[in-house]
């Protein structure tokens, strides 16, 4: 008898890459794959019920798991309404950092495993970081803009107006995970002096590679500062006023974190101020981004609009993540990215 899959996908991670995956870790098992696919990103995620990003919704997800043991998606929802109507469903993988479109513990109460993809995307999120990095380091924002309008500046050679190099220059890190681990081992090849503040890294790790500081230290000390943070109550606006006051003037900030980390409003004015000479940010307090927000017209920024985690690779890897441990499931073997283990226990 053949067990019931749904691969819900969306523009990113197509239904048929989730297909493929899970049909490659379930070996032998018979299955019954269903696809829907949901419109993300073309149009934004966002609230589904009580899970905070999430794409499709509670009817679509219900309708479509019906029978369903296993669901395999990126954004779709799972609610305590959807869980109260799919009594078949037992595992649900959601191929994001972290299951922030599952309500985990109803799930736990309705018995349903919530697995996740940690990492996913760490190289396509350091490797964009970098890029912005550069590109505000050295005024690409402004010249690309100036250039496509026509407009040759030789004053972006004055001394003033010049950038900053990498090499020899000191590189702050807020945050040394998966991400900022790998944009410290790309920056230490460079040539910078890497400080990292994060407190629940190991001294050990950061040998040979970068310093571990206070945030105090190493605001002012870094030339150049990158957030690599998760959001809790104690990193919400963490670095506001006082903060980017405290770096040394003409400094870059950047952001590939999440917005709420960040006072834009702050930032804004520490460029049209010059306490900031560039910054970079692929994540915003509102997204999309307003067309009246300020740092749409601030001088020294270069924007992307959320696209750090987005390559092909990472497209492919998510859907291998979660569709090992779904061939770990149906082989009766413990899942390793498990939000809910004790799920598992009760079993």
């Amino acid at each position: 008898m053949s067990t019931t899959v749904l691969a819900a996908g969306n523009h990113f991670i197509r239904p048929e890459l989730f297909t493929r995956a899970v049909r490659a870790a379930a070996g032998d098992t018979p299955l019954d794959v269903r696809e829907i696919q949901f419109d993300w990103p073309h149009t934004p995620f966002g609230p589904v019920a009580e899970v905070i990003e999430a794409s499709g919704s509670e009817d679509e997800m219900i309708e479509a798991l019906r029978g369903a043991e296993i669901c395999v998606t990126e954004h779709g929802p799972l609610t305590e309404r959807i869980l109260a109507h799919c009594p078949d469903l037992k595992l649900f993988c959601t191929s994001r950092g972290g299951p922030v479109n599952a309500n985990v513990e109803a799930a736990t109460r309705h018995g349903v495993a919530v697995c996740y993809a940690p990492g996913r995307n760490a190289t396509a999120t350091a490797e964009h970081t970098l890029t912005l990095l550069l590109a505000a380091a050295r005024g690409v924002g402004d010249t690309h803009t100036d250039l496509r309008r026509g407009v040759w500046r030789g004053d972006y050679y004055d001394y003033d107006n010049c950038g900053i190099e990498i090499d020899g220059a000191t590189v702050g890190l807020i945050g040394f995970g998966a991400i900022g681990s790998r944009v410290a081992k790309v920056l230490a090849a460079m040539g910078a002096h890497v400080l990292v503040h994060d407190p629940y890294v190991r001294t050990e790790a950061l040998a040979g590679l970068a310093e571990q500081v206070s945030l105090d230290e190493l605001l002012t000390r870094s030339r150049i500062v990158s957030l690599h943070a998760r959001v809790t109550e104690e990193t919400t606006g963490m670095i506001g006023r006082r903060e980017i006051a405290a770096m040394p003037r003409g400094s870059v900030l950047v952001n590939c974190a999440r917005g709420a980390l960040l006072d834009y409003d702050a930032v804004c004015d520490a460029l049209d101020s010059g306490q900031l000479s560039g910054a970079g940010f692929d994540v915003f307090p509102e997204e999309p981004l307003p067309a009246t927000a300020r740092l749409l017209t601030a001088p020294g920024v270069v924007l992307t609009p959320h696209i750090a985690g987005g390559s092909q690779e990472v497209a492919h890897k998510a859907a291998r993540i979660v569709a090992a441990d779904v061939g770990r499931y149906l082989r009766g073997e413990p899942l390793v990215h498990c939000a809910n283990p004790r799920v598992l226990r009760a079993g």
